[in-house]
């Protein structure tokens, strides 16, 4: 072989080298465009996924343990008779009917004579300027109810009612109230600042709406509406 063979012959070796080193790295910069891709990609599915599973738990229908009465209430007493109250707390009426009958219902619970089961329900959203005060107050309630609080919370809150038209009392408000009352452990403070019964007050007052509630308070004394909302009206509707 003549030396200008030898020569072309390693001049083509030396190409077909460098043309393999080429592939070899294109190969490899594409292998490692594509992994950063995938990555990428799955760290956006998971983002998204966790984003779906806070917005869930954000709107997540918590029951309280302590309701009675499929979930929508809380019971106060064991007497015979049946009372159920369905209340707002910015309702003036139901301000009104608290401090009139208060003393009766708490004569009727002792002496064994009623059960009485509270409906706190959100009616006046629309009357707190925007800070939907009627719903977070009765979420702030069953807070109080799985505390163990809840017929002294359901009483300070009254004693505390903003008028309707306002923008009710501010979540840290609401918490103090409770501190007032012995709510004193974080579990409270939390399910207030976070808004954890808001979903449930909401479902129950669907289901309110839907066994004919239109306006609060609403009494049924065993199933029949009590048309004379006064103390006077309940002693004579229980018997």
């Amino acid at each position: 072989m003549s030396k200008g063979t030898k020569d072309r012959a390693a001049a083509r070796r030396i190409v077909e080298q460098q043309k393999a080193r080429e592939r070899r790295r294109a190969v490899t910069v594409w292998t490692t465009v594509t992994v950063v891709a995938v990555l990428v990609i799955a760290g956006l599915i998971g983002w998204g996924v966790l984003a779906g599973q806070s917005d869930d738990d954000a709107g997540k229908l918590v029951v309280p343990s302590t309701a009675v009465n499929d979930g929508t209430a809380f019971a106060v007493g064991s007497g015979p008779v049946q009372v159920d109250i369905y209340e707002d707390f910015m309702c003036p009426a139901c301000g009104q009917f608290e401090s009139g009958a208060d003393a009766t219902i708490e004569k009727l619970v002792d002496s064994g004579r009623i059960t009485v089961r509270y409906h706190p329900i959100a009616i006046l959203d629309r009357a707190s300027n925007g800070t939907e005060y009627s719903n977070r107050s009765a979420a702030a309630s069953a807070a109080a109810a799985e505390g163990g609080k809840f017929r002294e919370y359901h009483k300070v809150l009254f004693a505390n009612q903003p008028a309707e038209g306002t923008d009710g009392l501010t979540d840290d408000r609401l918490i103090e109230l409770g501190r007032s009352v012995g709510l004193t452990d974080q579990k409270f403070a939390d399910a207030v600042t976070e808004g954890t019964y808001r979903p449930w007050v909401a479902d129950v007052t669907e289901k309110a709406s839907a066994r004919g509630v239109t306006g609060t308070p609403t009494i049924y004394v065993d199933g029949k509406v009590l048309a004379d909302r006064t103390a006077a009206g309940l002693e004579q509707a229980v018997g």
